[in-house]
């Protein structure tokens, strides 16, 4: 639990309401290590205090509340930090990660204004509805996507958030496609998937663009052509590869979203070229540096991605069923395991750049 901006995660005994209609009870095997959580304590995302933090599981249900028939007891589960209500204008569009229901998910309370968790004698939010910190929680059916029995479920909890967010980055927003060019900005949990994604979308070169040479190694494994150790570097690297063409898609995914980013961005990509901003800004950052002659004489465009443009309910069975066929990589993601009372070493080591994504395994 975070108690304050600037706090330490802390690990404690709290008190769990049962699930009421619509919400299931998940005992959960494993939960990563995302950097949104690390947005909580900095700040850069504005939340009501206090917060179970993680929003990347899976788990088994345990109990259902009035009214679930999605999923029954003991069924394996992935849970999605966006719910999908499968009604709103959105979701019959086929835009499920802008559903409706998202629009409260780092509030904190349930979808119904209420609060499961509770402690020290005050109500306690959930980080995207989920707070994955904790070995039981009580989320919204509409946030777990049943999967089939066997596949290992600390492997399925990266498919909640990073894996699902960076491999859309790539094949959803970007609209990568075969013979096209692409530059990922950031190899960490997110970056790494918009590599494995633009390499499954066919793209003749992937450039990696990361300063610690792990990362970039890392990177290599997971199907890049090329790295590099700056946006400088990497222009270098693909004007020289496309004879000046540039990339067809830029995509950032760096820690945090700086306005500084944009135009270097947008530098890497030729004519109609897309850069795709999936890291977070800084909520009170409104102003970003680009050419705006850039961006209609070379028709230009610019794309924010949320959870990579992607469905839950038809992404996350189709990505482990990926993995099974040796298309995507999960167990090398995963840099280092903790325990639930080393989540504060977990988020040092990802500071540091040492890590591609830690694991909470319970």
């Amino acid at each position: 639990m975070l108690w304050e901006q600037g706090g330490k995660w802390e690990v404690e005994e709290v008190e769990l309401d049962p699930p009421g209609p619509g919400e299931v009870l998940v005992e959960l095997a494993a939960s990563g290590l995302c950097h949104s959580d690390e947005h909580l304590v900095t700040g850069d995302l504005p939340v009501a205090y206090p917060m179970v933090g993680g929003h990347e599981g899976a788990g088994r249900v345990l109990q259902t509340g009035p009214g679930v028939a999605e999923v029954a007891v003991g069924d394996p589960v992935v849970m999605t930090f966006l719910p999908s209500c499968g009604r709103c204008s959105y979701c019959v569009r086929g835009m499920t990660s802008l559903c409706d229901d998202g629009a409260g998910a780092t509030l904190g309370p349930q979808l119904d204004g209420t609060y499961r968790v509770h402690a020290r004698g005050e109500d306690v939010g959930q980080m995207c509805l989920l707070g994955t910190f904790a070995q039981h929680t009580v989320v919204p059916v509409k946030s777990v996507v049943k999967i089939d029995e066997g596949f290992p479920l600390d492997l399925a909890a990266l498919v909640g958030c990073g894996v699902t967010t960076g491999f859309g980055s790539a094949v959803r927003t970007a609209d990568l496609r075969a013979g096209d060019t692409a530059v990922v900005i950031g190899i960490g949990g997110i970056g790494a998937n918009a590599v494995q994604g633009a390499k499954l979308a066919g793209c003749r070169y992937v450039i990696a663009v990361d300063p610690v040479e792990f990362k970039r190694e890392k990177a290599l494994e997971l199907g890049a052509t090329h790295v590099a150790a700056s946006i400088d570097d990497a222009w270098s690297v693909v004007s020289e590869l496309t004879r000046g063409q540039l990339a067809e898609a830029a995509i950032l995914t760096t820690g945090v979203a700086e306005g500084d980013d944009l135009q270097p961005a947008l530098q890497l990509v030729g004519k109609r070229g897309r850069v795709v901003v999936t890291a977070l800004g800084k909520a009170e950052q409104e102003t970003a540096s680009l050419s705006l002659l850039e961006l209609t004489l070379y028709e230009k465009q610019i794309r924010g991605a949320l959870f990579g443009s992607s469905n839950g309910q038809h992404d996350v069975p189709r990505i482990l069923e990926m993995h099974n066929l040796g298309q995507i990589k999960l167990r090398e993601l995963i840099t280092k395991e903790y325990t639930l009372d080393q989540v504060n070493e977990g988020y040092e080591d990802m500071r540091a750049g040492r890590n591609i994504r830690g694991l909470i395994r319970f």
